[in-house]
C-alpha cells in the first residue's frame, strides 16, 4: 500500500484530502507544516508528497528541493494561486503535476494514481548507449560523456524522449505528450523551458558541443554523437 505525505496547513482541506486518498486505498500522513513534512518524511517511507505551495513556515516549493535532495521523490503541488510564475517554477523542480484549490477530491486522487502509474513504468532494457550518452531506462539515470547528469524529473523525460530516436525530430505536442502528459496545463513555453535547462546541464559536461537540434517550426532532435 503506498504512504502519501499531505502538506496542507488548511484543516479543512487536508482532512478532505486524507478521507479521499485513505477511501482509496492509500495511507496518509499529513503534516501541517514543512518542519513536520522534513521530519515525516525521515526514512523514505512515502510513494507520493502532496505539497501545499503556501505553508506556514515555508514554501511548498522550497520544501520540495529540501525534500528531494535525498532522493527523486514524486510531487504534486497545490496552490489557490494557479499563477503562470508558480506553474513555472514548480516544472523546474520537476513537479509531477499542479493543482488548484479549489478542486475535486476525486480528481485529486485520480491523479496521484496517473503519477505512480508513471513513476512505477519501468523498462526493462538494459543501459543502452547512444553515442555520448549512456540512459539506464531501469533507473531513470543518464550519463553524458561518461558524466552522471543531475536531472529534474521533466528534464529526465525529456532527454529519455529524445533518447529514444536519436535523430529524428519531435514536435513540441510529441514531447508534450510523452513527458507530461495530461498532468499539467502548459504548452510550448513549458518544452521550450526544459530543453534551455537541459543544454545549460549538458554544458557543463561537454562546453564544446550542443547535441540538442531546434528545428524552427518542427520542434527538437538529439544528436547523439555530439
Amino acid at each position: 500500500m503506498t504512504r502519501i505525505l499531505l502538506v496542507e496547513d488548511e484543516t479543512d482541506i487536508a482532512e478532505t484530502v486524507r478521507y479521499a486518498l485513505q477511501a482509496a486505498g492509500f495511507e496518509v500522513d499529513h503534516a501541517p507544516t514543512g518542519g513536520d513534512a522534513e521530519r515525516l518524511a525521515v526514512g523514505g517511507r512515502h510513494g507520493l508528497a502532496i505539497l501545499d505551495i503556501g505553508l506556514p513556515d515555508t514554501s511548498g516549493l522550497d520544501l520540495c528541493r529540501r525534500l528531494r535532495r535525498h532522493r527523486d521523490l514524486p510531487v504534486i503541488f497545490l496552490t489557490a494561486q494557479g499563477g503562470e510564475i508558480d506553474r513555472i517554477l514548480g516544472l523546474e523542480l520537476g513537479a509531477d503535476d499542479y493543482v488548484t484549490k479549489p478542486f475535486s477530491p476525486r480528481e485529486l486522487v485520480a491523479r496521484v494514481r496517473v503519477v505512480l502509474r508513471r513513476e512505477q513504468r519501468g523498462s526493462d532494457a538494459p543501459l543502452r548507449r547512444a553515442g555520448e550518452f549512456e540512459h539506464d531506462a531501469e533507473g531513470h539515470r543518464i550519463r553524458f560523456r561518461g558524466q552522471p547528469l543531475d536531472l529534474t524529473r521533466y528534464e529526465y523525460g525529456l532527454l529519455a524522449a529524445l533518447l529514444q530516436r536519436p535523430g529524428a525530430v519531435l514536435s513540441r505536442a510529441q514531447l508534450m505528450d510523452r513527458v507530461w502528459g495530461d498532468a499539467l496545463e502548459s504548452g510550448d513555453r513549458t518544452v521550450d523551458t526544459h530543453v534551455k535547462t537541459l543544454r545549460a546541464k549538458l554544458r557543463e559536461v561537454a562546453a564544446d558541443i550542443d547535441p540538442i537540434r531546434t528545428h524552427r517550426g518542427l520542434g527538437y532532435s538529439l544528436d547523439s554523437e555530439g
